[in-house]
């Protein structure tokens, strides 16, 4: 596997830490060259960076290689013991040990064959060509998917698409049958077919695909002449061009690579690019991205009985039952498929098949294996930094659903992130390299949860090669139930843990993440001891996750290393030591869900490097005093304002750099405006989402001008998102709530402000998607306030909830009126919900949804017309609208106005089924022309309509006689 390594070495990135931390001039001179003697500092730095020149070719020659493995963590090993040695100023004893066996390490260079290359471009794979190999299994969908969306845009001068998908999954295949089907390629003048690869040149590329249309020649050689010779060759003629195996997303060199492709050929002209990075789609202008899904079993299956020459039928049954758990670890990947079964071919012996199947892939030569280096490109491709936070999931056991933010400040804590630029957050980088890794397709959103993220099972297993023993989880390890010395981090399931394994991780001293999960179920171990002799052996530690805190208080303050501290649904402690107060590398705390949590500790203002406190669901009565101190605290989940000078509002003042989401509880604790404006809420840029809280209790308060004075001070920055205010206890809303300059706000939720008698003016609010108000005892009427603001004159001009999709109203005990004047409507609404309204009169309903569902932007398109739900409370009047399918429910006289509006107005145009269910005094729809794009009209518990619909009725029967389908129960 010749060539240059694309993306640096994945050590370089540990050994630029220790230079960044420790080797710096600033830090020698302050710390190092005193206590350990300038000498020994500068032979740990020649030897560093002597082995750092090998570890490129290194760890390229490592697969199928052992030696050359077993070197790389040798010297991984020996650059964590420096790094812990420096961190605590050990004995200059102890670090010669160390600096003299990297040393040795270096001298093994010849033997092993290691020399220093270059990063840089790289292809040492074979490039693609157009032509089929073999069959293609299990890609119907994607064919008749594929080809849909070429017809679709067949009216288009020129379609540019990509298919992107994981290295292995059959992009290529899927494009080469594309450009082979006879069908498809009729009426196209002319094709082409370039592989592309990393070195993507612009120049270059052009001069391939002249010659592609050429038949293989092309004298010209500057850009402007290719160009042009380009654009004329493309000319009036209809093109479908194949950039195959694309990488760069540099969209300079795509904008002028596609400009010969532009308004040039003629309509229905493609270009189709395969790419496994999203990024790329996203580079190259109005570039439409289709994502390939894995293969089925059963496919994948197919791929590799045909490559091993194995009949799928009267194969023998052992041979089929190994062969198909082989399949199972291929995870969907078809190429992976392909390269176990060829390297079965020519041996039908179950022996042989079941050592592939004990095997690991990465364990294979790259020469016999394609799937290797098909996914190795990849990851080779990736800088130091984003190899080092792909390696890091090897910690987690196969299937592990990732959240984005917590693998972050796991990144962050183990110093695996680059330093940040000028003005960014640590938090921002790291999201920067969650979204590269995801663009490139190591991490994918699971199904059905959109913030939780999955690895392809084969780049797992690709991450716990390259992890070696410094990674470990319990799952991994399977009988052997032995923690290697040289893991450093360590995830364990409690709930599948031996008593032996248990005991055996304070063996481990050099650990430095421990990740304990769930519940320990094992009956014969002392959980007690053995956590009590982890946490006082294991003294590098930095990381830890746990739920028994009881057992171990005394011992939390003596773990100084601690960067992250995890006692998230602990449920049986109400006070934390005030030893953790000691922890003054502490970063992040999260207590998450200990709902017993009443105080916490009266020091917590010292842990100086905090960045992220977590206490939402915990049961804290107010905050510690002097919580001001901690001006490094990026994320506080929450704000418990207590009755003290130095735990009040004010303390947030001096916190300038908190993001995300602020919860600020018991604002009634505000004894006066003066402490609100010391808060300096306006002055948190960062902050976009915010929750004002009061508590629950007596509304009757002093001054009802004084809440307002109080809210109108706590008035968040312009960029906010998200704002909830419940409990407040004032008759009016402060003018900033709702005005046109909160050009980002997308969700509004106001509870239980029972004083209040008129709603704050929120129509002005252009980006408005969701408005949630529950709970106003004392409102009445709903008019002209709730859409403009009259003070405002920036809001004249601006209609109305222009934005608005979901207006849910709940528990409005004396609401009578709502005017939805003409002007006045919601024309992206597709979720309205009243429930718990009881003096908001029928009249007004039925007007209101009259109006609303007849404005409605997308009526238009609407499909399917149900009326009346059966899986919605009767007492709720509800609308929504749901891609083609609008639902209204509630009582029947709101449902009868909604059917009027929406056939009498002649809006339903591509209506094909109506749905009507409990609606017994519903008699004739006089009046009503049901449209002609009826296909379907089905009554249920429709009382004397469906009588007559039944029995054929002279006033209904004229008006469904042409429906070709009638269903009434």
């Amino acid at each position: 596997m010749a060539g240059a390594l694309v993306g640096g070495a994945f050590l370089s990135g540990f050994i630029n830490v220790v230079f960044d931390r420790f080797l710096t001039m600033d830090a020698i001179n302050l710390v190092l060259g005193k206590k350990l003697g300038s000498d020994l500092v500068q032979r740990l730095k020649t030897a560093l960076l002597g082995a750092e020149a090998l570890v490129a070719d290194a760890e390229m020659k490592q697969f199928g290689n052992p030696s050359v493995r077993k070197w790389l963590d040798s010297l991984r090993d020996a650059v964590y013991c420096a790094e812990d040695l420096l961190d605590t100023v050990l004995t200059k004893a102890k670090i010669e040990g160390v600096v003299r066996g990297i040393e040795d390490l270096g001298k093994q260079k010849d033997f092993l064959g290691l020399e220093k290359i270059p990063t840089g471009s790289s292809s040492w794979r074979t490039p693609s060509s157009s032509l089929v190999k073999g069959s293609v299994y299990g890609r119907e969908d994607d064919k008749k998917a594929l080809i849909k969306m070429l017809n679709d845009n067949n009216d288009h001068h020129l379609f540019v698409f990509a298919i992107v998908g994981i290295g292995g999954i059959g992009k290529t295949t899927l494009a080469q049958w594309l450009y082979n089907n006879a069908e498809l390629m009729e009426g196209f003048d002319l094709k082409a077919w370039v592989c592309v690869s990393e070195k993507f040149e612009v120049v270059e590329t052009t001069r391939n695909v002249i010659k592609q249309i050429h038949g293989g020649t092309c004298s010209l050689d500057d850009f402007n002449s290719l160009h042009n010779a380009l654009k004329e060759e493309l000319s009036n003629k209809k093109f479908f061009i194949v950039l195959d195996d694309v990488w760069s997303d540099d969209g300079d060199k795509w904008s002028n690579f596609m400009t010969p492709f532009q308004q040039n050929g003629r309509k229905g002209s493609i270009v189709l690019l395969t790419t496994r990075e999203e990024n790329v789609a996203s580079a190259v202008q109005n570039c439409q991205p289709y994502f390939l899904r894995k293969l089925s079993e059963d496919y994948c299956w197919s791929v590799f009985a045909e490559n091993a020459s194995f009949p799928q039928s009267n194969g023998r049954a052992a041979l089929e039952e190994i062969g198909r758990k082989i399949v199972k670890k291929c995870d969907g990947l078809p190429l992976a498929a392909e390269t176990l079964g060829r390297l079965l071919r020519t041996n039908h012996d179950v022996e042989e098949w079941n050592k592939i199947l004990m095997s690991d892939i990465w364990e294979f030569s790259v020469e016999k294996s394609k799937i290797i280096p098909a996914l190795l490109i990849s990851y080779f491709h990736l800088s130091p930094y984003l190899k080092r936070c792909f390696v890091y999931c090897a910690l987690f056991p196969k299937d592990f659903e990732f959240v984005k933010h917590e693998l972050i400040f796991l990144w962050m804590i183990e110093d695996l992130l680059p330093s940040p630029k000028r003005g960014e957050s640590l938090e921002e980088v790291g999201c920067e390299c969650f979204d590269e890794l995801t663009s490139r397709l190591f991490f994918t959103k699971s199904e059905g949860f959109d913030d939780y993220f999955v690895m392809h099972d084969l780049l797992h297993d690709l991450a716990i090669f390259l992890a070696g023993d410094f990674y470990c989880n319990s799952e991994e390890l399977g009988k052997e139930e032995e923690i290697k010395i040289q893991t450093r981090h360590l995830f364990v399931d409690l709930s599948h843990c031996s008593s032996k394994l248990y005991n055996s991780i304070s063996k481990v001293e050099s650990l430095r993440t421990l990740l304990l999960f769930g519940n320990f179920s094992s009956p014969n171990c002392n959980i007690e001891g053995a956590t009590c002799e982890i946490l006082s052996k294991c003294k590098y530690l930095r990381v830890l996750s746990f739920r028994k805190l009881d057992e171990v208080r005394n011992l939390i303050g003596k773990l100084i290393h601690l960067r992250y501290l995890n006692l998230s649904w602990t449920d049986d402690i109400k006070t934390l030591p005030e030893s953790l107060c000691n922890l003054c590398n502490l970063q992040i705390l999260k207590l998450y869900q200990c709902s017993e949590l009443t105080t916490l500790p009266s020091g917590l203002h010292n842990l100086v490097n905090l960045r992220h406190l977590d206490i939402r669901g915990t049961s804290l009565k107010e905050m510690p005093r002097k919580m001001s101190k901690l001006n490094q605290l990026h994320v506080l989940s929450s704000f418990v304002v207590g009755k003290h000078k130095d735990n009040g509002v004010q303390e947030l003042g001096g916190m300038v750099n908190l993001h995300g989401s602020v919860e600020i509880k018991k604002l009634e604790n505000i004894v006066d405006v003066e402490e609100a404006k010391r808060a300096k809420i306006m002055d948190k840029k960062h902050i976009d989402e915010l929750c004002l809280k009061w508590s629950s209790g007596d509304d009757l308060v002093s001054s009802t001008q004084k809440e307002r004075d109080i809210l109108d001070n706590l008035q968040p920055q312009n960029g906010l998102k998200e704002l909830k205010i419940k409990g407040y206890k004032g008759t009016i809303f402060p003018d900033w709530l709702g005005n046109c300059s909160y050009e980002n706000m997308t969700r509004v939720s106001l509870k239980s402000c029972n004083n209040c008698c008129m709603l704050p003016s929120l129509g002005q609010l252009p980006s408005l998607k969701s408005l949630r108000i529950e709970g106003f005892d004392q409102l009445r009427s709903i008019g002209e306030e709730f859409y403009k603001n009259g003070g405002d004159h920036h809001s004249s001009h601006i209609a109305p909830f222009p934005s608005l999709e979901t207006l849910v109203f709940h528990n409005m005990a004396c609401w009578e009126v709502w005017h939805v004047s003409e002007s006045e409507r919601f024309p992206q609404l597709r979720k309205l919900e009243i429930r718990n309204c009881p003096m908001l009169k029928e009249e007004m309903l039925n007007q209101v949804f009259f109006r609303i569902v007849s404005s409605l932007s997308d009526v238009s398109k609407v499909r399917k017309l149900r009326i009346g739900d059966l899986f919605i409370n009767r007492q709720t009047e509800a609308m929504f609208l749901n891609g083609g399918t609008l639902s209204i429910s509630g009582c029947e006289s709101v449902m009868e106005s909604a059917l009027k509006a929406m056939i009498s107005i002649n809006h339903l145009r591509s209506l094909q089924q109506l749905h009507i269910d409990w609606c017994p005094k519903l008699e004739n729809m006089e009046g009503e022309k049901l449209p002609p794009s009826l296909l379907l009209l089905q009554l249920r518990w429709c009382g004397l309509l469906g009588e007559q619909c039944k029995n054929k009725h002279q006033l209904i029967w004229p008006k469904i006689s042409n429906i070709p389908g009638c269903v009434y129960f």
